[in-house]
């Protein structure tokens, strides 16, 4: 593929999509493109020559980078990502601390603490499937193998046979993630420029961080705890009963390990530098003495003579998963103070106030916890199917378990009515300022357009919603956070029921039923899940809802789990940095239109380009959430500075348009209309465009209905958006040097 022959000195518009993963023909409003560099997941797209109209508003060369397929790709791919997303948001939550300096190695330490029980959990959920409820209690039972051949070959065994052979299963499980956090990084190591920072805030190294080898020490970390949790599953059902030397001495070897894990993830200057060679060699060697620990383990509980505990079920799996919920409410407390203690002191942040990272955390760890008790809870209901009472009980998952589902299920129910309330009491606020608004952009509407006045004005109110979410994500993650402390009370045996009608009264038959609930409900949840990767692969306006969310979460390096999504920041801002310097450098100057999504990685790629490129470059932005989410969600990375420091590095050749009926993009410094004084000085003040949506009530004298409401949509074809593409490339042609 090569690039069409050009004038001289042309101006490239760029245009790269948000979240809607509209293809190329879409983003440039032509039928017919074709692509000049890059390849089928991410690459750069123009009108085929010779077709009329191939040219843009002003005369400009038209070329789109279209990075839809980085984040999702294949349908398989994108379904075993959703599974993930605990990983993802605790690796989101990383990113979200406060500004204060004196924070942030606390903020990296806990998240990365965090980040390794939720592997830990990980496979403390398959253990208990494998283990605890098939090996241990079901092949206990004749019963519960009567009628299950794929389980009775299995079931004369002995017990430390059927658990060394089961226990294949968690491993495998540790196998499959291994694999889907080390794929897709090779995808992308060919992008990968030189670990150089351009500039004087964080947001310019976006697409620099994974080159780093943090991920690859951070996933041998994670696999060896991962095979030392099942070790230890193991060992301590061994040492219930007559523990041998051997036993106790592979127990030892293996605190040893979790240990050293705990210490590593805690050390981030000497795991997070490139200088020390000798750290990658000690990540590996401890992962190479996890997996033959594990191999060691599994042939001593296999050919160990002495006899194991009967009755009840895995000795100790209760009591661990019980505590691993402590030590995870412990953590999340441990985050909400230290974020507490350096509080973001941006002016007119966010109003988390700096907290955005333990709440976050707080949902990831919910949501693990969820999965996981679901997944237990589910099979144990398989089993036990059809079962009289005793058999039922003799097949429960541990308490732990329950009282985690109990929690979950309270948690939504509350959020939502939280919600429901939240949502009735602003509404009228909502609509007062959106009346205004529409009352000073149509003041000579007609009586007949009264009706599309109500539906602007509902938009308008629905679109400052969006100000709402943030509370209610901290009550949802505070009753998560409630809940997974109730969940360690399954160390003191209190079975939820029981505990609710001893304590509050509330009959222990409505609570079970609770529990059947909120098993259901997580299952609805999975469900979701799924049906929303499916159609955010195939369908583009699906994506755009629930794509901005996963967008987010892929947009920033894996630094504390790295069984997470891959970053595609590390592919698409190199990648659109060499393309830029490219085209300058041929003679071009370069107009780099983004939208959603597209905006952010265009701030992050003005950061990384090299001194003199931005004077030939301008940027043109819209629905941007810059402003609205990215400084609010993590101000120590996006903040006024860096919004600044973009607009210096291209000259301050920058337009923003922004839309009242947008909930996610806004404007950027000033949220003046037309013909007011912007609200800063200065060249910043000059940046922002408001553009009235609709732009008519009524229908034009052309059409039959009035001009649809455009809310997010990008709106390339609108006739202000030209004439901003226009005075930026002129702009261009005006006060760009010469090229070399």
């Amino acid at each position: 593929m090569s690039d069409p022959p050009v004038t001289p000195y042309d101006v490239v518009e760029l245009r790269v999509h948000g979240v809607s993963g509209a293809d190329a023909s879409a983003v440039l409003g032509r039928p017919f493109v074709q692509q000049v560099a890059g390849d089928r997941n991410g690459g750069f797209h123009r009108p085929r020559p010779g077709y009329p109209d191939s040219r843009g508003a002003g005369g400009v060369t038209m070329e789109a980078y279209r990075w839809s397929d980085l984040p999702s790709g294949t349908a398989v791919r994108t379904l075993s990502l959703v599974f993930l997303l605990p990983f993802m948001l605790c690796n989101v939550a990383i990113w979200m601390r406060p500004r204060s300096r004196g924070s942030g190695a606390g903020v990296k330490a806990l998240c990365r603490m965090l980040a390794l029980t939720l592997t830990a959990l990980y496979v403390l959920s398959i253990v208990g499937v494998a283990l605890d409820l098939v090996a241990w209690r079901c092949m206990s039972s004749p019963r519960c193998l009567a009628g299950r051949d794929w389980l009775s070959w299995l079931g004369g065994r002995p017990t430390g046979l059927r658990l060394a052979v089961l226990a294949l299963v968690p491993a495998a499980a540790i196998g499959l993630v291994w694999r889907l956090g080390a794929r897709p990084g090779r995808n992308f190591d060919a992008f990968r420029g030189p670990a150089v920072v351009s500039g004087a805030h964080q947001l310019s190294a976006v697409g620099q961080w994974d080159a780093a080898p943090l991920v690859g020490r951070l996933r041998s970390i994670h696999v060896a705890a991962a095979f030392a949790t099942l070790d230890l599953s193991l060992l301590v059902a061994r040492s219930a009963r007559d523990a041998s030397v051997v036993v106790l001495a592979l127990t030892a070897a293996t605190g040893v390990v979790l240990l050293a894990c705990l210490v590593l993830v805690c050390a981030h200057p000497v795991i997070d530098g490139t200088a020390p060679a000798g750290v990658d060699q000690a990540t590996g060697a401890l992962q190479a003495a996890a997996c033959a620990l594990t191999a060691l383990v599994l042939v001593v509980v296999a050919a160990d003579p002495a006899p194991w505990p009967s009755g009840g079920g895995l000795p100790g799996y209760g009591l661990m998963v019980a505590g691993l919920f402590a030590v995870q409410t412990v953590l999340l407390a441990a985050l909400g103070l230290v974020a507490l203690r350096g509080p973001d002191g941006q002016r007119g942040g966010t109003p988390l106030r700096g907290l955005g990272g333990p709440v976050i955390a707080a949902v990831a760890t919910g949501l693990a916890v969820a999965f996981s008790a679901e997944l237990v809870y589910r099979v144990a209901d398989m089993l036990d199917r059809d079962a009289p009472t005793a058999q039922r009980l003799a097949t429960s998952p541990p308490l732990a378990y329950k009282w985690a589902i109990f929690g979950f299920m309270l948690a939504v129910l509350a959020t939502l009515a939280v919600a429901a309330v939240a949502t009735v009491l602003t509404r009228p606020g909502r609509l007062r300022a959106a009346a205004s608004t529409v009352a000073r952009d149509f003041p000579d509407a007609p009586p007949e357009a009264d009706g599309r006045l109500r539906q602007v004005e509902k938009a308008v109110a629905r679109a400052r919603f969006t100000e709402w979410l943030e509370p209610l994500t901290v009550v949802y993650a505070c009753l998560a956070a409630l809940g997974l402390a109730a969940s360690s009370l399954g160390m003191l045996r209190l079975n939820p029921g029981d505990a609710a009608e001893r304590y509050a009264g509330v009959p222990a038959a409505l609570v079970d039923f609770g529990i059947g609930v909120g098993s259901y409900l997580i299952a609805a949840v999975v469900l979701a899940l799924v049906v929303g990767g499916i159609f955010a692969y195939r369908t583009a306006e699906f994506r755009r809802y629930v794509g901005v969310l996963w967008d987010l979460g892929t947009f920033w390096p894996r630094a504390a789990h790295p069984f997470a999504p891959p970053c595609y920041a590390e592919r698409a801002v190199p990648e659109l940095t060499r393309r830029i310097c490219y085209l300058t450098g041929r003679g071009d100057t370069v107009l780099l239109a983004g939208h959603s999504h597209g905006s952010v990685l265009l701030a992050a790629t003005v950061l990384q380009l090299p001194p003199g490129v931005g004077e030939r470059v301008a940027l043109l932005t819209y629905g941007s959430p810059l402003r609205r989410l990215y400084t609010r969600l993590f101000p120590a990375y996006v903040d006024a500075d860096v919004l600044r420091e973009v607009g210096e590095r291209v000259g301050w050749r920058w337009l923003n348009l922004w839309r009242d009926t947008d909930s996610i993009g806004s404007w950027i410094f000033s949220p003046h209309r037309p013909g007011e004084p912007p609200a800063v000085a200065g060249a910043a003040g000059a940046v922002d465009r408001r553009l009235r949506d609709p732009w008519d009530v009524v229908a034009p004298p052309s059409d039959s209905v009035p001009p649809p409401i455009l809310g997010h949509w990008p709106g390339e074809s609108d006739v202000r958006f030209a004439a901003a593409v226009e005075e930026l490339a002129d702009r261009l042609r005006r006060q760009a040097p010469p090229p070399a």
